[in-house]
């Protein structure tokens, strides 16, 4: 069995969608939901412009349920889909999230720089 905990990127094939959310198929023991709230920041109208059957996303592990081997997952944080064409650079699964967690470090690094000359 798979040991997921929050905010871990894992893949997940879509296994159904529905009004209020994306079911997803993450392996042989866990399945999960991204709810509604939980796909864009923007107003979601058709969780279908987002998503289709059988496509394999990545998704940002909310919560786990240990009994239930059920996984509550979002999308609206990360990019979801990795396009890349031939010579390009992959995208990173998590967007501007790593740049956004070292901003404060290179801001402090500058501002010692500058104090020092």
């Amino acid at each position: 069995m798979a040991d997921y905990k929050e905010g871990d990127i894992i893949k997940a094939k879509v296994s159904g969608i529905t009004k209020y959310g994306i079911f997803v198929h993450v392996d042989s023991s866990y399945n999960g939901l991204i709810h509604i709230s939980e796909v864009s920041h923007d107003f979601v109208g058709d969780i279908n412009d987002y998503v289709t059957m059988g496509e394999v996303i990545y998704c940002q592990v909310l919560e786990v349920d240990e009994i239930k081997l059920q996984l509550k997952l979002s999308i609206k944080n990360i990019n979801y889909k990795t396009v890349t064409a031939p010579g390009e650079i992959e995208e990173s699964r998590l967007g501007f999230l790593p740049l956004k967690q070292k901003l404060d470090d290179w801001i402090e690094e500058k501002l010692e720089e500058y104090e020092l000359n």
